[in-house]
């Protein structure tokens, strides 16, 4: 009941945005790095952020694709001193997770936001990752985990010489993190093959959310600022494994446009009422963002410790 009175609250009554590219600063000199890049919220992040003269790494799974979204983002902003580099990622592969970390810290020694924007949702029931994970769990969870651990370093040291709180990881959650039950989050996480397909999905974006908030409190003491937050309802990849009659449906009744997931995420990687106080737990309402609540609220449960296990152990 809770998750689909969301589902309706934040297409029916979502309220104006507040907070869009016309409101971030002169990003020159600022190196932020967007997951799944080459369509959807990724794109239209890359898209205002590079406006404003970012240095943007572009992740994504098809190297054709995101080189052809570079180029296009490129052409509308000829005025722009940015720049856009893509680097190839495939989150379904801890070995693609590894290599792209590398050709990242291989290029690049600063960080400032680390925008966990790629996922999938309801694939095909049994679909598994290269290293026999779940599928949502393995993209939206392991994956962009294992990418995060794995630049964190960058982070830690660039927040050194940058004003507190400028230096992000945000991650992309959902009110699909109602579906499930927070009291047996571990037991579901290791019998997750026998949940359900929307299950699986729930216990995914919940655990997006734990590793926000965990992230948050380990990183805190580094002016490391992490967020959780749910996009809203959007057109956009996430849906590209269902049929062509069932999102046609959801465009007509429930969908917006992704460019409003972007603001939800500018929101979170750039404005000043996001500080290292509330990091992960922005509780105040976040229409500023566009949506009424854009950050998940909850209790807290460390899970980081049982996704390292899970990172290196078997599927």
């Amino acid at each position: 009941m809770a998750a689909a009175f969301n589902i309706v609250r934040q297409s029916l009554f979502a309220g104006s945005p507040r907070y869009t590219e016309n409101d971030l600063p002169d990003l020159k000199g600022k190196v932020v790095a967007i997951t799944g890049s080459n369509t959807g919220v990724g794109k239209e992040i890359a898209k205002m952020v590079y406006s404003k003269n970012a240095k943007v790494y572009m992740f994504a799974r098809t190297t054709t694709k995101n080189e052809k979204t570079r180029d296009e983002i490129k052409a509308a902003f000829p005025e722009s001193r940015g720049e856009l580099i893509c680097i190839q990622l495939d989150l379904a592969d801890l070995d693609s997770v590894q290599a792209a970390a590398v050709e990242f810290i291989s290029k690049e020694d600063k960080l400032h936001v680390l925008f966990n924007n790629a996922g999938v949702g309801f694939p095909e029931y049994g679909s598994k990752t290269k290293q026999g994970y779940e599928l949502q769990l393995g993209v939206n969870c392991l994956g962009s985990f294992a990418l995060t651990q794995r630049l964190t370093p960058v982070l830690v040291n660039i927040a050194k010489t940058s004003t507190p709180g400028t230096v992000r990881v945000v991650w992309a959650s959902s009110t699909a993190a109602f579906w499930t039950s927070t009291k047996k989050y571990i037991e579901r996480v290791k019998s997750i093959n026998k949940q359900s397909l929307f299950q699986q999905y729930a216990i995914s974006k919940l655990g997006n959310y734990y590793h926000a908030t965990e992230y948050a409190a380990r990183h805190k003491s580094d002016g490391i600022i992490s967020v959780p937050l749910n996009p809203g309802n959007l057109d956009s990849e996430l849906w590209r494994t269902q049929g062509k009659f069932l999102t046609w449906i959801l465009r007509k009744t429930v969908f917006y446009p992704p460019r409003y997931g972007g603001y939800v995420n500018i929101f979170a990687g750039f404005s000043p009422e996001v500080t290292l106080e509330n990091s992960g737990r922005f509780k105040e309402k976040c229409d500023a963002a566009y949506w009424n609540d854009t950050v998940i609220h909850g209790g807290v449960e460390k899970v980081q410790d049982n996704t390292d296990v899970l990172e290196d152990g078997d599927a």
